[in-house]
């Protein structure tokens, strides 16, 4: 009697501590069957056997810290996984139909492509190339600008590739976006 009355004033405190509710399942000594025929069991490798077993024993919250806690030692990322044909019933009936509505994929990065100068306006396509690539002087710029075609800027995002080929092309050069 006492040693029950003991037990029980020890467990109510750590009970009330739980952040998840344990089901009856969990409580239970017990482990919870597999469906039948799912032959889950029969080829597992014991030590993967023993892991279930251990995850399974978890509460919701120390399942959601396992995962987070593997996510970081093995740096993984979430990826969202597109489905091209929609839902299954969607994709039987009109998978011939998917191919033709996917859209192409728009460029992000562009390379920036100094074609050719106008001569009278070189100086200040010069002065513009000193002024876009970081670490040329004039000089080296004089050559970049001479030696075209020549790439200004690789792996430009668009909005910046658009702004640089607006800026030349005011000045007179040509520009080209690939």
């Amino acid at each position: 009697m006492f040693r029950s009355s003991l037990i029980r004033s020890i467990a109510r405190p750590l009970a009330s501590r739980r952040l998840v509710h344990v089901s009856a399942a969990r409580r239970s000594a017990e482990p919870i069957a597999t469906p039948e025929g799912s032959g889950a069991a029969a080829d597992v490798n014991p030590k993967v056997g023993a892991i279930v077993d251990k995850v399974a024993e978890l509460t919701l919250l120390e399942t959601s810290q396992l995962v987070e806690a593997l996510k970081t030692k093995f740096n993984i990322t979430e990826a969202v996984q597109v489905v091209a044909g929609g839902p299954a019933g969607g994709a039987a009936a009109g998978g011939a139909a998917a191919p033709a509505e996917e859209k192409p994929v728009e460029k992000t990065e562009f390379k920036v492509k100094l074609e050719k100068i106008d001569p009278a306006q070189k100086a200040k396509v010069i002065r513009e190339i000193k002024n876009l690539v970081p670490d040329m002087n004039l000089v080296a710029a004089k050559k970049f600008v001479e030696g075209a075609p020549k790439v200004i800027k690789d792996a430009a995002p668009k909005d910046e590739a658009e702004k640089i080929k607006k800026t030349l092309e005011a000045l007179g050069a040509t520009v080209v976006l690939e």
